[in-house]
C-alpha cells in the first residue's frame, strides 16, 4: 500500500456512504494521491451488486424497517452498518489498469489493521470464520471470532486506473443485534442463509472496556497517517482527505 498523509475522520455518520467513496476516488484520482478515510454510516446494509438479483430484493430495498440498504461494487456478502461500526476507506492510483499483487494488498492491510489493534491489546490474526456475515480468507479474528472485515475494488475512475481498499471494524456496537439485523435482512431475499452471533466479536468486548471508540480511531489513524503526528480532519474540514 502507499503512504497516507493523513487520515479524515468523519464524526457525524455519513449517508450514502458507498458514493461518498466514489467521490473519494475521484479525488485521489484527479489529484494523483491517495487518500484515507474513517467513517460510520447510519444504521443499514451494503450489499454487493449480486443481491440486487434476489427475488426478494425491490421490497426488501425499500423496507424502512432494515435503514439504509446500498449496494457496493466490491465483491463479498452483506454487511450491516450503523453506530459502532466504523469503515476505513483507502484509495489511491493503481500502478496499471489490470488488478496485481491483490493478496498482498490484503495482506498489508490486515497487517497495518493488526498492529493498530495490538496497541489496544488485542491479538487479532487473518482468517475464516464460519458463520460471519461478509466472510473471507482476509477477515481479522480474535479468538476465533470476526472483528474485522475486509474488501478491494480496481476500477477506472476518469481514466485512471484506481484501488479501493476497505474495512469494517466492529468497535462498539453488540455482535448479536448486527448479526440479527443481517438474518431479517437475507430472510426478506429469501436466502436461506443466516449467520451465528457467536462468530463475531467487537473492539468493546475484546478489550472488556465500553469507552473505547476515541482510543481505536486514535490508534487506527496513527497506524494509517504518515504524518508524525498524524493530521485528522473532520470531515468537514477536508471532503476529499487526499495525502
Amino acid at each position: 500500500m502507499p503512504a497516507f498523509g493523513f487520515v479524515t475522520v468523519h464524526r457525524q455518520p455519513l449517508a450514502a456512504g458507498v458514493a461518498h467513496e466514489a467521490d473519494w476516488l475521484a479525488g485521489s484520482a484527479a489529484l494523483g494521491l491517495a487518500s484515507a478515510h474513517l467513517w460510520t454510516a447510519p444504521t443499514g446494509i451494503v450489499v454487493p451488486r449480486r443481491y440486487t438479483t434476489a427475488p426478494g430484493w425491490a421490497q426488501a430495498a425499500a423496507d424502512g424497517h432494515h435503514g439504509e440498504v446500498q449496494v457496493r461494487a466490491s465483491g463479498g456478502g452483506l454487511v450491516p452498518q450503523g453506530p459502532g461500526v466504523w469503515n476505513l476507506s483507502l484509495a489511491w492510483p493503481a500502478p496499471g489498469a489490470v488488478p496485481t499483487g491483490t493478496d498482498a494488498i490484503y495482506r498489508d492491510l490486515c497487517a497495518a489493521l493488526a498492529a493498530a489493534l495490538a496497541r489496544l491489546g488485542i491479538a487479532a490474526s487473518p482468517q475464516t470464520v464460519a458463520g460471519s456475515f461478509c466472510d473471507g480468507r482476509y477477515n481479522l479474528a480474535v479468538d476465533g471470532r470476526k472483528l474485522v472485515g475486509t474488501a478491494q475494488a480496481w476500477r477506472r475512475v476518469g481514466g485512471v486506473p484506481m484501488v479501493l481498499a476497505h474495512a469494517v471494524i466492529v468497535v462498539g456496537a453488540d455482535p448479536t443485534e448486527l448479526t440479527a439485523r443481517a438474518n431479517a435482512f437475507e430472510a426478506a431475499l429469501a436466502t436461506g442463509t443466516r449467520y451465528r452471533a457467536d462468530a463475531l466479536t467487537s473492539v468493546a468486548l475484546a478489550t472488556r472496556q465500553r469507552d473505547i471508540e476515541a482510543r481505536t480511531l486514535t490508534v487506527l489513524a496513527e497506524q494509517f497517517a504518515r504524518v508524525v503526528p498524524p493530521r485528522v480532519f473532520a470531515s468537514t474540514e477536508n471532503p476529499h482527505g487526499a495525502a
